[in-house]
């Protein structure tokens, strides 16, 4: 039962020693170094990345405030122009209104001022055919005719006759 695999040798101890040695010394010159290198550079790459999110986070923070500060303004820029519509369409709505009341008045005015010629046209017509009549009753009653001077002097009295009864 001698195995010679389990028995302590002391000359294979230094060369397993000496191999590990060797073996972690070139390790270290040509592998540990870049692989230390990469992690370290690795790390950075993490760093700066994360960083760089950080930094892209507070700008997306600061637009979307920027955002919601302009469409705040752009709702009360809205508002005001809806305010100013309505304010510009009542006070339309205004002008409109005393406009047809001016042309009513302004049309009422002149029917007014019609109706007033048309009576005293009816008037002096009346009065004249009055006077026709008048001498022509008159005449009838005198038994002649009379000339165009008393013709004139007759409707004249009659028309200060009538005038002081009219007004």
């Amino acid at each position: 039962m001698n195995n010679p695999l389990v028995q302590p040798d002391p000359g294979l101890y230094i060369w397993t020693i000496l191999t590990f040695l060797v073996l972690f010394g070139l390790l270290a010159k040509f592998a540990w170094k870049p692989i230390l290198e990469m992690l370290e550079s690795r790390e950075e790459t993490i760093r700066k990345s994360l960083e760089d999110a950080q930094k892209a986070r507070q700008e997306l923070e600061r637009l979307n405030k920027e955002s919601a500060q302009m469409i705040a303004a752009a709702r009360q820029e809205a508002d005001a122009i809806v305010t100013r519509s309505r304010a510009d369409a009542e006070r339309l709505k205004e002008e409109l209104k005393q406009e047809a009341r001016t042309e009513a008045a302004a049309i009422v005015r002149n029917a007014e001022r019609q109706i007033q010629l048309e009576t005293g046209r009816a008037i002096e017509q009346i009065r004249h055919e009055a006077v026709d009549l008048s001498i022509a009753i008159a005449s009838k009653l005198i038994g002649r005719n009379l000339s165009k001077e008393d013709n004139a002097r007759l409707i004249d009295d009659a028309l200060k006759q009538v005038e002081p009864r009219q007004h």
